[in-house]
């Protein structure tokens, strides 16, 4: 029995690299019941290779149906698919760099982002990109969050993670380690924490939001015997917070921040770099992360993993994190 249009989100669903594990995972995603009560998907991609894909994982393609417009996320029951062509088969090799693939899963996402900005309400979950291929194109950007802040003109957005029961937003993102600390200042850390704030308030409905603010350096820097960031840059903007919001602590050494977090007492923690948020929700979540994208005028979801190309086109890819970012980005429409 299908369910009526109206308890349903449209989700717009980007491939990402035709020749990583975006199109398995997807496939596999939207096979399962509990999505298809909940979302009207819509693919973009190239069928062709989604085609090739259904036959290695033996699902079935034809609930999938050819779309040319937005328009076709009026008919729920059915997945809709936006057919790019962009990929020949012949040639074609899963697990491959190149700069076909990097600008045909670029071209996916553009279309994404604009199917998403005149949908009332969808949300738009991205299958991973390969960062590599996407340069090799002439797309000069670290991911899809960069881009998307380009695209949309969206000059103040955060990236969030939420894994088991941790969420952490990003101050610094994909940039080298030796590089973070002249990469923070009191105002990124200051805008990355508002962001976080307006979120679990307005998105995950929490009223009286605690947020833990970790430093950079080990034991928060040991009154600057062990680095001066936080006396310098991180302390002062969390002073400044402290004074326009409650429930901020910090900075706190990122070990004991943590330890706290998974204990919920705090509701998210800010990170000063990838890998201080990034390990411990793998270390928890590994197989169910989510990446969100804060301050866009969309919900924007995808799996926090990448393209897979030693597993691609072999059918051994888990969808469990996609199946999350689809769930993520339909909860996350209707309460916005």
């Amino acid at each position: 029995m299908r369910t009526s249009h109206s308890s349903k989100t449209p989700v717009v669903i980007t491939a990402g690299d035709p020749s990583g594990i975006g199109p398995e995972i997807i496939l596999k995603s939207l096979s399962l019941r509990e999505l298809a009560k909940k979302i009207i998907p819509l693919i973009i991609g190239d069928y062709s290779v989604f085609r090739r894909t259904a036959k290695i994982i033996k699902i079935d393609i034809s609930p999938i149906r050819p779309c040319v417009s937005a328009d076709c996320t009026k008919d729920a029951g059915v997945i809709n698919f936006v057919d790019l062509k962009n990929i020949r088969l012949k040639g074609f090799r899963f697990g491959s760099s190149s700069k076909a693939y990097g600008k045909a899963s670029m071209e996916y996402l553009a279309s994404g982002i604009s199917v998403a900005s005149r949908l009332n309400g969808a949300g738009l979950v991205t299958a991973p990109i390969n960062k590599a291929s996407i340069n090799k194109a002439g797309f000069k950007f670290a991911g899809h969050t960069e881009f998307l802040s380009h695209r949309t003109k969206s000059k103040n957005v955060t990236m969030m993670l939420r894994g088991g029961a941790l969420l952490v937003s990003l101050v610094t993102r994909h940039i080298p380690i030796n590089k973070v600390s002249k990469h923070l200042t009191k105002r990124k850390i200051i805008q990355t924490t508002e962001n976080t704030h307006r979120a679990l308030k307005s998105l995950f409905k929490i009223p009286q939001p605690k947020i833990g603010i970790a430093a950079l350096n080990p034991h928060a820097g040991e009154e600057g015997f062990l680095g001066t960031e936080e006396k310098t840059v991180i302390s002062p903007a969390v002073n400044f917070l402290k004074k326009r919001m409650k429930g901020i602590i910090g900075p706190l050494p990122a070990d004991s921040l943590f330890y706290k977090a998974y204990h919920n007492e705090v509701d998210a923690v800010v990170c000063m770099y990838h890998d201080q948020g990034l390990i411990p929700l793998k270390m928890t979540a590994f197989d169910t992360g989510v990446n969100l994208t804060l301050g866009l005028p969309f919900i924007r979801t995808s799996p926090d993993h990448g393209t897979g190309f030693d597993i691609a086109g072999k059918g051994q890819a888990n969808p469990s994190s996609m199946i999350e970012a689809i769930k993520l980005a339909a909860k996350l429409s209707k309460n916005k």
